[in-house]
């Protein structure tokens, strides 16, 4: 089974869902990335299924992006710090409207990502954003605790990030 045999198979279809959508960005010459767990999914030495997708894409572009995606069939729902997109898959399209996130596309970089061809965050990006998710209280546990899980993979993959941890990071991080 490939690595996007087995992607699809977790996700319900979710291939075709995620190439939709890339190919529709890039057919508008959208600047966009993935961040969140399918840019650790390239950082990491081992990757984990996700049923979300994370994505960012210029300020200037949301609204542009939302309109092409519903014009493609995704459904939208409107959140106050994203755009949710549903296919007809499992996945969860999560378009970040975030300032945060605003620089990160233009510091992309191509990856495949169980087996699909797309734009990751930048290694320090996606670092950042992982430790930007886990600071928000309002998180629900499970979520803090995977944002952690991927913070710590990020470090087991490139010990150099440790520099870049938070004091209250350190103690619940293994150096490497």
């Amino acid at each position: 089974m490939t690595a996007k045999q087995f992607y699809d198979w977790q996700t319900g279809g979710g291939t075709d869902d995620v190439m939709r959508v890339v190919n529709c960005l890039e057919r508008e010459d959208i600047p966009w990335c993935a961040i969140g767990g399918i840019a650790v999914n390239h950082w990491a030495a081992e990757p984990m299924v996700t049923r979300d997708v994370d994505l960012v894409v210029a300020t200037n572009a949301v609204e542009p992006t939302v309109q092409l995606l519903t014009q493609e069939g995704f459904l939208a729902e409107r959140h106050q710090w994203s755009v949710n997109l549903k296919g007809r898959s499992h996945i969860s399209i999560q378009l970040s409207t975030e300032d945060f996130f605003k620089d990160f596309p233009g510091r992309s970089v191509p990856a495949d990502v169980h087996g699909v061809l797309l734009r990751v965050a930048s290694l320090e990006d996606t670092f950042r954003g992982k430790i930007k998710a886990w600071g928000t209280p309002e998180q629900r546990q499970s979520k803090r605790l995977k944002d952690l899980a991927d913070i710590a993979r990020l470090v087991e993959s490139h010990p150099q990030l440790w520099d870049l941890l938070p004091v209250e990071l350190r103690s619940q991080v293994q150096h490497p």
